[in-house]
């Protein structure tokens, strides 16, 4: 089973009418990293400048985080659309009509003057930005399997990690030459710097022998059967809680480390870099372990490192007892765990369904940006001047989810692979 990658981009090759030149190795992880950091880009790129908009447009804190959830559940609904259209038609086609989408609504976004016309337009921008997202993991899956799609997700972080590293502190340096108006202006210049690169080194790679040639019905029912297996529920599952937790942190960060904390916007940015760094590093030595312990097993490390950071973090901010020099190392171990949560989970749920790639990796993303979206509201509840509610979030979804990974059934685990199966680079 080594060659499975090589087996598989010669499928690819045989198909008709498919571009033969399917990138190999690193700008394998490049092209697709590229185009899975809508997601970071159009969330963690404006985090900075949450308080100052919300001055700027004369709106609530609590009113501001709904643009992150309008953002999230355009990634959710896209998603769901998406997924099935490129099982039908292809990659290429629907990425790169979503990459214009998001470049004309990012664009929109500089002029407007109040906090609901924000909110219609970052719905837009998700809807646009979900392309990248769903159809990259489709792209993964069209070219790998099982605990290899595993091994290149851990691979495929040093690349999408950089979009969280790097995001929130490009947002502060803006903020320093300009206001909020001008990050959107970088996003629209960046996803336009996408298309150009998806242009000219996707190629498609779903041949037309295995696209879904059926219509609304058929898509329907294709999600139906998805969402009904219990294998693909169970790591759903527990990647949603997961990333509901670290959505938590990502929603409720600005304001606590900056309004509750006292940090900067430029070291607001370098922590948040910092705790990316964390996700990156996790992934990378998940990445080189699977081949001596699985998926399955690993799944459930980075899930117990979850729930014992969210602990951690709820129980500092309910004593006050240390503080930030204990809040920030539990804060980097939520997201160290998630390096591990995230490959392994998106693998072992789409293993099953070779064939409705798209449409599983829609289920799994519009889970989990859904559910993100409603937790994105509920830290800034208390208003933006105490931890707690946001403690609370990610102490109780990451313990929920350790809970769901060892009492919800779930299919036979992933079997450990030699160590040349798949590049981990």
């Amino acid at each position: 089973m080594s060659d499975l990658p090589q087996r598989a981009a010669s499928i690819v090759r045989r198909g008709k009418g498919v571009n033969p030149h399917v990138p190999k190795g690193w700008r394998l992880v490049l092209v697709i990293g590229g185009l899975s950091i809508f997601g970071p880009l159009s969330i963690d790129m404006y985090l900075p400048s949450l308080p100052r908009i919300s001055r700027d447009l004369h709106a609530s804190t609590s009113a501001v985080q709904l643009t992150i959830t309008a953002c999230l559940i355009g990634i959710a609904v896209g998603q769901l659309v998406i997924g099935p259209v490129s099982d039908r038609h292809g990659r290429r086609g629907p990425l790169l009509a979503g990459i214009c989408a998001f470049v004309l609504s990012s664009l929109a976004c500089t002029i407007v003057q109040n906090v609901y016309v924000l909110d219609a337009l970052r719905f837009m921008q998700g809807l646009g930005g979900a392309a990248g997202i769903v159809i990259s993991r489709a792209i993964v899956r069209d070219l790998f399997e099982g605990v290899k799609a595993a091994r290149f997700f851990s691979t495929l972080m040093l690349a999408t990690g950089v979009g969280p590293i790097l995001a929130p502190q490009f947002g502060a340096e803006i903020l320093r030459v300009t206001s909020w108006r001008g990050i959107f202006v970088a996003l629209a210049i960046i996803a336009s710097a996408l298309f150009v690169s998806a242009l000219f080194n996707v190629p498609e790679t779903l041949p037309p022998d295995r696209r879904n040639a059926g219509g609304m019905r058929s898509t329907i029912r294709t999600l139906w059967i998805v969402g009904r297996d219990r294998s693909f529920i169970s790591y759903a599952l527990v990647l949603t809680l997961g990333f509901g937790a670290v959505f938590a942190y990502i929603a409720g960060s600005p304001f606590v480390l900056q309004d509750v904390y006292g940090l900067s916007p430029q070291v607001f940015g370098f922590v948040f870099a910092i705790n990316a760094v964390g996700l990156v590093l996790g992934a990378q030595i998940n990445g080189h372990l699977l081949h001596r312990f699985g998926s399955g097993p690993l799944l459930s490390v980075g899930l117990i490192l979850m729930g014992v950071g969210g602990l951690v973090f709820l129980a500092d901010v309910a004593t006050r007892w240390i503080g930030l020099p204990l809040i920030l190392p539990s804060l980097f171990t939520t997201m160290f765990g998630l390096g591990f949560v995230g490959p392994n989970s998106m693998a072992l749920a789409l293993q099953n369904h070779p064939n409705a790639a798209g449409a599983a990796s829609a289920l799994l993303g519009s889970a989990q940006f859904l559910f993100a979206a409603a937790v994105a509201p509920i830290v800034g509840v208390a208003g933006s001047h105490t931890a707690l509610p946001m403690a609370l979030v990610m102490a109780a979804l990451a313990s929920v989810a350790v809970i769901v990974r060892f009492t919800f059934p779930r299919g036979a685990p992933a079997v450990p692979i030699p160590v040349d199966a798949a590049p981990v680079l």
